[in-house]
């Protein structure tokens, strides 16, 4: 009887034995093995050195539109993708020379100096969806001034101004595949993504740094157009009212007026009033995320449109009138240019969706 068992247990031992060349055989013969070829590391080994570029040693010769600039920041522009702290190691340990000498990453830069950049491993970007043909058409056609140093754009409602947060390109992206030749092309300041209007781009380093410069002195004057919710009053003329950046419990950020904000300040004149609404110019002395937007709602006149700062019900009844974006543009630009200093003021018209609603409540209006 001892036997017995043995046997069976043996012959159910069989079939496993057999099956087991099989599937080796199988799995040899695989479409994903196949594909893997004679590599057999890791998949992340792989895909780590395809992420990873192993650079030589460059010599560059700093032009005239980076004289002026810091090491480390000439060194980061050149070196994108490498960690901050690498950069300033190796400037620390001797390895980065300006003029065949030892710099600190303070040092400023002169039109001419050559500058000696060791070997490191820069990471590659990962693949990026590249913009079509018909969205770089969008904003080439949205141009509305150029020159050597900079250009302006009157970006359309919808289009944020730079890559990220879920979006694979933004104008700035979208200019840069559209020009291929240009060596450098910065955002000077920056739009909200359902905002539309002028926006001011930089073609050389010397030009951001002016126009910026422009900026921080509140020398440059923008002045929007804003459809609001209300009768405004000709009294505000101006709303000075601290802002706060908050977060919601969803992780939206968000604006509202708080005395532990920063100080905040716009000028305001109605242009028009409307059956329920009024379109008013803004014109922000400092520039604050939401500022406008914030100021007009703190004001009981919430942007038409505005889905982080209006109530439902009168959103509801903006759709209802035919709205179908935020009603906020960046209707004027006064600045002067780079270089020669002359005073220039640009203005943009609004696209078909904004302009759309003005002609509906026009037409109340008359009908009145």
């Amino acid at each position: 009887m001892s036997r017995k068992p043995a046997r069976r247990k043996s012959a159910a031992k069989r079939p496993a034995k057999a099956a087991a060349p099989r599937a080796r055989d199988a799995a040899r013969k695989s479409p994903s093995t196949e594909r893997i070829g004679t590599d057999r590391r890791p998949s992340t080994e792989r895909q780590t050195e395809r992420k990873e570029v192993r650079q030589g040693v460059q010599v560059v010769v700093v032009d005239e539109d980076n004289e002026g600039q810091r090491v480390d920041n000439f060194l980061l522009a050149q070196l994108r993708g490498v960690p901050k702290s690498i950069i300033y190691r190796v400037v620390r340990k001797g390895e980065v020379r300006v003029n065949k000498g030892r710099v600190k990453p303070d040092t400023r830069l002169k039109a001419g100096d050559q500058v000696r950049i060791p070997p490191v491993t820069i990471k590659e970007k990962p693949t990026q969806v590249e913009p079509g043909a018909r969205v770089q058409g969008v904003m080439e056609a949205a141009v509305v001034f150029e020159n050597e140093q900079m250009l302006v754009v009157n970006k359309p409602s919808g289009i944020a101004v730079h890559g990220g947060s879920g979006l694979s390109f933004g104008l700035i992206e979208v200019l840069r595949s559209a020009r291929p030749e240009s060596r450098f092309l910065e955002l000077v300041h920056r739009l909200d993504r359902d905002t539309s209007g002028l926006v001011m781009v930089a073609k050389k380093r010397s030009a951001l740094r002016f126009l910026q410069d422009e900026l921080r002195h509140k020398r440059i004057r923008k002045h929007y157009h804003a459809l609001v919710s209300g009768h405004w009053s000709e009294a505000v003329k101006r709303v000075e009212a601290p802002l706060l950046r908050y977060e919601m419990p969803n992780g939206e950020r968000r604006v509202k007026v708080d005395d532990a904000g920063k100080e905040s300040l716009t000028l305001f004149r109605c242009l028009q009033r409307y059956e329920g609404y009024s379109l008013v110019e803004a014109s922000p002395v400092t520039g604050r995320t939401h500022q406008i937007r914030v100021h007009c709602t703190c004001e009981g006149h919430p942007i038409a449109g505005d889905d982080k700062y209006m109530d439902d019900v009168s959103l509801k009844a903006f759709r209802a009138v035919g709205g179908q974006r935020l009603m906020l543009h960046a209707r004027a630009l006064e600045f002067s240019l780079p270089v020669t200093g002359e005073p220039m003021r640009l203005e943009a018209p609004y696209d078909d969706a904004f302009a759309d609603v003005l002609k509906i409540l026009e037409a109340r209006n008359r009908n009145q």
